[in-house]
């Protein structure tokens, strides 16, 4: 066990809903996690620009003013990098939207919530964006 506190990292992540109350989750290349579409918020960028650029490389989504609302911050333990804690900015968006997998997301579902909960479910997912889904 390391003595060292565990390294926070700040992201920017959508929930995404359809009007069947469908979730979008995503996997990135070479994990077993379903999570949100989103990423790691660059110096000097805002959240909501960090989304706006993750979700058009990760899955082809282009936000128009206003298709995100924000929800609060979260923070969980990180999926895919141990000993990390991830601090998300959380927004919601709802949408139609056929992802196109791009950059280092493997797959992306429309899953309904009995089906997410089967999935392997990151952290911030399973604790926190699949309860706070049910209240959208």
């Amino acid at each position: 066990m390391s003595d060292q506190a565990p390294r926070t990292i700040q992201i920017a992540a959508a929930l995404i809903n359809d009007d069947a109350g469908r979730l979008l989750l995503v996997r990135k290349a070479g994990t077993e996690w379903f999570m949100q579409a989103g990423g790691k918020i660059e110096n000097g960028e805002s959240p909501l620009n960090t989304l706006r650029r993750e979700l058009s490389e990760e899955i082809g989504l282009v936000l128009a003013n206003g298709d995100a609302r924000y929800l609060g911050r979260y923070s969980a333990p990180a999926a895919n990098e141990p000993g990390h804690i991830v601090e998300a900015e959380v927004f919601h968006v709802r949408i139609q939207h056929d992802p196109i997998t791009r950059s280092e997301i493997e797959e992306a579902v429309w899953v309904d919530h009995v089906t997410a909960t089967a999935l392997p479910l990151a952290p911030l997912t399973r604790d926190h964006i699949l309860p706070l889904s049910r209240t959208l």
